[in-house]
This record gives structure tokens, sequence and C-alpha cells, in this order.
């Protein structure tokens, strides 16, 4: 069963997704009232490497801070994305930093080019909280106090 905080978040998520503006608006903010750091962490690029390393980052902070003193939203865009997907080599980790805390965002205008693209939408986890910009999330975040890193 899950957490109490992950379904609370997972409802507030849906509500959100059904409202009229939410694809026209960023995520919320982190429900995370204790948290006394907060970092946006950038991933655009599809290596494998690359997207160990993020995990990694999220991970160590984690560790580094109580997780409820740290707020941790990993945007992926571009190539990124597929980090997100059901077929990633990576989802029991994105799933495990879910659990602890850790927000994944993706955004949708790289999911609908995809689409447009190659005639069919990606299969993305249900874990990943839609954005519509990946940067115009990370520049909301930036202006309501987390600080970007880019692994």
């Amino acid at each position: 069963m899950m957490p109490l905080r992950i379904r609370m978040a997972a409802i507030t998520l849906l509500a959100w997704a059904m409202s009229p503006l939410a694809s026209a608006q960023q995520a919320p903010l982190q429900d995370k009232p204790f948290a006394e750091h907060k970092v946006v962490l950038q991933l655009s690029d599809g290596d494998a490497k690359k997207q160990a390393l993020v995990l990694s980052v999220a991970s160590n902070l984690l560790k580094f801070y109580d997780p409820d003193k740290v707020a941790v939203e990993v945007v992926t865009f571009g190539p990124g994305i597929d980090l997100l997907t059901s077929a990633s080599s990576m989802r029991k980790q994105v799933e495990s930093l879910i659990a602890q805390g850790v927000r994944f965002d993706i955004c949708l205008n790289t999911v609908d080019t995809i689409e447009r693209e190659t005639g069919k939408r990606p299969d993305i986890m249900p874990q990943a909280t839609p954005v519509q910009v990946g940067v115009g999330q990370i520049l909301f975040l930036t202006e309501n106090g987390y600080t970007l890193v880019r692994p």
C-alpha cells in the first residue's frame, strides 16, 4: 500500500490535471513544509550515464539531508524524457526515489513532438508529473527558491 503522503500527492495531482487550465500551468510546488533546501535537477539528455548521474545526485541529496528537509524535483525534457518511459532500465530507481518524495516532471511539449513525428505517444510511467513546458517548470521553480543543478 502506498504511504499516505504519496496517495495525497497523487490525489492532488489528479485534481490539478483534471482542471481546465492544467495544460497551461506549471505543476504546483511540492508540499514539503519542513524543506530547508530545494533543488531542481535538469535532465535533457538521453544518455544512460547522464540519467544515472541525475538519479545518483537525487539519492545523495536524500541521504545527506533528511528526506523531509530537502525538496528534490527532476525536470525532464527533450531526450531526457526517456528516463520516465515505462521501458526505462532505471524504472525501479525512479520509483524508489518517488517513494522517498522526489518528483519527476515530464515535458508535454516533448511528448507531443514525439507523437507528431512518430505517430505514437510514448508510454510514460504513471508516476511522472506532466508539465506543459519543461524549461518553464525549471524557471518557475527557480523563481520560487529552488536551486538549479544540471549534473
